[in-house]
């Protein structure tokens, strides 16, 4: 298959390797004059723990192709879009025109109705899923970080399309898990709201991963995260239908903490992922959106209230 990678991101690039790696041709739409910025090859530093959950480290230089046009009449069969939630919109209407005959794979986070944040694009033409990697490119412009072996999915409709199928089967084939999520849009708010409490805290903390090792911070994130937990209840969320979602931050402050420190002690992915610095402007504008739609719903959320002085700057 052909495929498009829309931003040379950290996510984009982790999928992207794994994708050529399986055998497909991939490709990066990049903005004008980012090509040269970059350069035509990526250092990669990865834990994928596709087939061993401690990781196979991948330390290598990886040659990318780098396009900065892209026209109508282009052959790629898919285009993954994956960019901070607050682009999504604005990448949206950029790309609507220049789809062509390609399946785009929304691969991103929402706060807002996945649909409607989509709704430049061809409604007929998308899949949904959902990224599990994560990691920071340093300043020397190395890629580091870590790719899990599940990928999330779930479906606006009924059941897939023919074209979520496909790319279904692509991450199948590329070595990955498949999780089927039949509340996908409860899901994806769900996720949002638990990782906005973790960046409500490392704003003032610094990294998640810094959040994560100290019981102290572990168990203000853990606090933050049950209080977003209500607001998005509010929005009409069946949380039963995602309880293992979130079944770690219903647990004690202190037990939930103590289980995170665990982890990252001992997956080497885990805290690979998590380790860098967070991306401010995204962290900030997720505890923006939440704190506002707690505020419209009339929910209390006072430690997201006391941490605005951090976001809001």
């Amino acid at each position: 298959m052909k495929i498009l990678l829309f931003g040379r991101g950290v996510i984009t690039s982790q999928y992207g390797w794994a994708l050529e790696q399986a055998g497909h041709t991939v490709e990066f739409y990049v903005r004008p004059g980012r090509a040269a910025h970059f350069g035509p090859t990526l250092t990669l530093d990865l834990l994928d723990a596709r087939a061993k959950s401690s990781g196979v480290r991948v330390a290598q230089p990886w040659p990318i192709r780098l396009r900065e046009d892209l026209p109508g009449d282009h052959d790629y069969e898919l285009i993954v879009l994956s960019v901070p939630h607050y682009q999504f919109s604005e990448a949206a209407t950029f790309l609507a025109p220049k789809v062509g005959n390609a399946t785009v794979l929304v691969f991103n986070n929402f706060w807002q109705e996945p649909q409607q944040a989509a709704s430049a694009l061809p409604a007929g033409q998308l899949a949904w899923g959902f990224p599990q990697a994560g990691g920071s490119i340093t300043a020397k412009g190395e890629l580091v970080g870590a790719l899990f072996n599940k990928v999330h999915f779930g479906t606006f409709g009924t059941v897939p399309t023919a074209r979520e199928v496909v790319v279904r089967e692509l991450f199948r084939h590329s070595g990955f898990t498949l999780e089927e999520h039949a509340d996908f849009r409860g899901w994806l708010w769900l996720h949002f709201a638990i990782i906005t409490g973790f960046y409500a805290q490392a704003l003032a903390g610094g990294a998640v991963a810094q959040v994560m090792t100290s019981p102290t911070q572990g168990k203000a994130a853990v606090r933050h995260i049950q209080e977003l937990l209500r607001v998005v209840a509010a929005r009409g969320v069946n949380m039963s239908n995602n309880a293992s979602e979130s079944f770690l931050y219903r647990l004690p402050p202190w037990l939930a903490s103590l289980a995170l420190r665990a982890l990252l002690k001992i997956s080497p992915p885990f805290k690979a992922a998590f380790a860098g610095p967070i991306a401010v402007a995204e962290a900030k504008s997720c505890c923006v959106e939440v704190l506002a739609e707690a505020r419209r719903l009339h929910i209390s959320v006072p430690r997201l209230e006391a941490a605005k002085r951090v976001f809001e700057r």
